[in-house]
């Protein structure tokens, strides 16, 4: 019987662990990727772990994002790019802990304060994103995508429900 609650209690953390990452809408609440929002004051009061994700919304053609090097980001260049998105929706996954540097590379857009430094923390994953105008909500609770169907809080919704089903089923039959 202790055998068969330590198989419940370790898939219930492993569960937990897949629904807690969090979702940024990069400049949300009050913008996106776009010339009007300080991305400086955006970051500071996040703290982003392995596991969340970066959600860059912008109109396809007037920007871009793209991962660089620290020196590529303070000289604002892209030459030598890690990476390149330009569909206007893209997501990108924070993997490890470390810091990441994203800029917009049309015309003098990145020289405009359209960049935005990430440093992704080891520890304790993010904990999944209150809803806005919720009781403990505010502007530096991390957004989802308005999407349907690829909001963060139905994935990580969809996440918790299997893991509790797991859980239920586990310790079914191991009674």
């Amino acid at each position: 019987m202790a055998r068969a609650l330590a198989v419940v209690a370790v898939m219930a953390m492993a569960m937990f662990g897949m629904a807690s990452a969090a979702t940024y809408n990069v400049g949300e609440p009050g913008g996106s990727w776009d010339l009007r929002t300080n991305y400086t004051d955006w970051v500071t009061s996040k703290r982003f772990h392995p596991g969340d994700q970066l959600v860059f919304k912008y109109p396809v053609g007037q920007h871009d994002v793209v991962e660089v090097t620290k020196e590529a980001f303070d000289s604002c260049t892209a030459a030598n790019a890690i990476a390149t998105h330009t569909n206007g929706n893209d997501i990108i996954p924070l993997t490890a802990p470390g810091t990441r540097y994203f800029l917009c590379s049309i015309g003098t857009h990145c020289a405009n304060g359209m960049k935005i430094q990430v440093d992704v923390v080891s520890g304790a994953t993010s904990m999944a994103p209150t809803p806005a105008g919720a009781p403990g909500s505010s502007p530096s609770t991390p957004s989802t995508p308005s999407t349907p169907g690829s909001s963060a809080s139905t994935i990580k919704g969809t996440a918790a429900g299997f893991g509790l089903a797991a859980v239920m089923l586990a310790a079914g039959l191991m009674a």
